[in-house]
């Protein structure tokens, strides 16, 4: 059976490092049906930069108001949009490997959706890697740059089939990162997306890993198969992290399955 992929790309004010992700889009293996750019509020440098880009697959740009951090929003808000049977959510600072859509199909099943994962790069690697990108990704390049501290682990690269090890933790919602994640678009639906109550940074993608996994739909290794490049950032701003630790306390203890504000609103309008 042939697997329909969409692909969404959250982003803000970073085209520098979007451009890298879009390029890495042109050299996958196993080309997406699309790609979705998530713009949580960019200026229109970003829009401007998107009508010039050509891709081997379609290219959607959903773009909301710049009204705060609000990650769960935009993605809720590109998969409303999304045509594809499988979703992969990646950030706009991570750049793919050639294999990582095929792995991440490679890894898909029913009731399952699978976590990656992702290597840190260095600041002054990042700024290397976004004037030459792609030259420097090869592996004797990335070895080098381990061994000067310019990336933070270089086992992850190794590329390991499907197997029993990896549906070892199908509860650990704590594998899931929201900047590399593959679930299928009924599991989705499911639980309603994201949960838009989720303002500013963190933990918006455990709750949604928490109600997946309550839904019956297990978590699954992405390591070794489904790695990107997280191209250095500062730090973004955590204020609000102690209000969303405790939306996450909350989801913890609750035995909720679907977002309270979440994707539905979006369907309701698109009939």
């Amino acid at each position: 059976m042939t697997v329909a992929v969409s692909l969404i790309i959250s982003t803000y004010n970073r085209l520098d490092a979007l451009k890298a992700v879009l390029d890495s889009v042109t050299r996958q293996q196993v080309y997406p049906l699309e790609v979705l750019v998530a713009d949580d509020g960019s200026t229109q440098e970003t829009a401007e930069y998107l009508k010039s880009v050509t891709l081997p697959c379609a290219l959607l740009h959903i773009w909301q108001v710049d009204d705060g951090y609000r990650l769960a929003t935009i993605r809720n808000r590109a998969a409303v949009q999304a045509q594809g049977d499988y979703l992969i959510f990646i950030d706009g600072d991570c750049v793919m490997r050639p294999d990582f859509i095929a792995n991440h199909l490679r890894l898909a099943e029913a009731r399952w959706f699978v976590a990656g994962h992702r290597l840190l790069l260095s600041e002054p690697f990042t700024q290397q890697v976004l004037q030459a990108e792609a030259s420097l990704l090869t592996f004797p390049r990335l070895l080098q740059a381990r061994l000067s501290g310019g990336l933070n682990r270089l086992l992850p690269l190794l590329s390991l089939p499907d197997g029993h090890w990896r549906r070892r933790k199908p509860t650990d919602w704590r594998l899931a990162r929201g900047c590399n994640l593959g679930v299928w678009r009924e599991d989705f639906i499911a639980v309603n997306g994201f949960e838009e109550r989720f303002n500013g940074w963190g933990y918006e993608d455990s709750d949604f890993a928490i109600r997946l996994i309550r839904c019956g739909v297990h978590c699954k290794s992405g390591r070794f198969a489904t790695g990107v490049f997280h191209l250095w950032h500062r730090e973004n701003d955590r204020s609000r992290e102690r209000t969303n630790h405790a939306l996450l306390q909350a989801s913890l203890v609750s035995s909720q399955t679907r977002a309270e504000l979440g994707l539905s609103q979006y369907l309701a309008v698109d009939g």
